[in-house]
């Protein structure tokens, strides 16, 4: 017997080369590179003089590398795809997106070497489709934004690729519980601050990943903090969470990258302690105050979580109570520079933001909220 083994021993020529492992240590180190010089962004305490005894953080997630909160989201999805053996050397990758995960993922597909191809809509912004481009990615256009996602799947049985799939997989890939996730940043940085422990944190939801991530955690470490998340028009998150019937479905959301048809896997109505509705023109109001008063651009999205912060605020003021309020920066509004920011787009699709944004600067300077926006809830 021992013969036997010794001579199959002898035969053997040495182990076979593991060179996708190879790849894979060395993709994973770029990331991790990537992670070390741009996770901690900044928190900004702007001071509203009308917000007495509140005071408002915003998590700014435009400082990225990529300009966007999907930055971390799109790290993540290429960590948790390279870790699970399904993206290797030369591996295609496919996802449906807005735009701003594509830019993100774009970039990491870049950084590795990878094709990319992004399914979206066509009425994505040209800003967000030339940085995707300019990263070596590929556009695959829908006209309809419930399509994305069968064109996707169809797309990398076509390519024997990999569907990253931001809508169901951004709940998987982050590690809720901490690891330098956006929420452990967030209350990591409050420290020292008047109020450290903040009352609300005020989110948006594209795919529901990111409250997700920060309803989680706030469980995890038994805070008081409580998540408000902003919907907006069109979109299947706030009936879903009011109705509890996670299968609505809704004709779709005009402000880019928050708000879906449907659904999505990755958000966890469980988590959430509020939600309410934003209307459109209050989101792009919103937007453009916020700019003014930090003297750069912000993107649609922000003006959502913006506005709803404030909302927060106002009823927080009404009942005399006191403390901190955060929401995020999600991208730069250069991106919406021919959309959001264009007086002639907004007159044509309707949007008459006059109303909205006067009362937003009143109550930023006043503390009155007034206007019929207590209707929202």
């Amino acid at each position: 017997m021992a013969d036997h083994t010794t001579s199959r021993l002898q035969g053997l020529t040495g182990l076979p080369e593991c060179r996708n492992r190879d790849w894979a240590r060395r993709a994973i180190a770029l990331l991790e590179g990537d992670g070390r010089r741009s996770a901690d962004t900044h928190l900004v305490n702007p001071v509203f003089k009308g917000l007495k005894g509140i005071s408002v953080y915003l998590k700014d997630e435009s400082t990225h590398p990529t300009g966007s909160l999907k930055h971390r989201l799109a790290r993540s999805l290429f960590l948790y795809g390279i870790c699970n053996g399904r993206i290797g050397q030369g591996t295609k990758l496919i996802e449906a997106s807005s735009g701003s995960t594509a830019v993100s993922e774009a970039y990491f597909a870049h950084l590795l070497d990878l094709p990319f191809i992004a399914v979206m809509p066509r009425s994505t912004s040209t800003a967000k489709i030339e940085a995707i481009e300019r990263f070596g990615g590929r556009c695959h256009f829908v006209d309809h934004a419930g399509e994305v996602y069968e064109t996707a799947d169809r797309l990398t049985t076509e390519t024997g690729g990999h569907y990253l799939d931001q809508f169901t997989n951004a709940e998987r890939a982050t590690d809720w519980r901490g690891n330098n996730n956006i929420a452990e940043s967030i209350f990591a940085q409050m420290r020292g601050e008047a109020h450290p422990v903040p009352e609300w944190v005020v989110m948006s939801a594209g795919t529901g990943g990111t409250s997700a991530t920060i309803g989680r955690y706030i469980r995890y470490k038994n805070l008081a903090t409580r998540l408000c998340v902003v919907d907006v028009e069109g979109s299947a998150f706030y009936p879903a969470w009011c109705e509890g019937d996670l299968d609505v479905t809704a004709p779709g959301s005009r402000i880019e990258g928050i708000g879906r048809p449907r659904v999505e896997p990755s958000f966890i109505p469980g988590v959430i302690d509020h939600m309410i509705r934003v209307p459109d023109a209050a989101s792009i109001a919103a937007m453009h105050v916020l700019s003014d008063r930090l003297f750069r651009r912000v993107g649609g999205s922000t003006g959502t979580n913006f506005f709803g912060l404030l909302w927060v605020a106002a009823n927080m003021m009404h009942e005399g109570r006191e403390g901190s309020l955060v929401t995020l920066v999600c991208d730069s509004g250069d991106r919406y520079a021919q959309t959001y920011y264009n007086p002639d787009w907004l007159a044509a699709n309707g949007f008459d933001i006059a109303p909205w944004r006067a009362m937003i600067e009143r109550f930023l300077d006043s503390g009155d909220w007034s206007n019929g926006a207590n209707e929202i809830r």
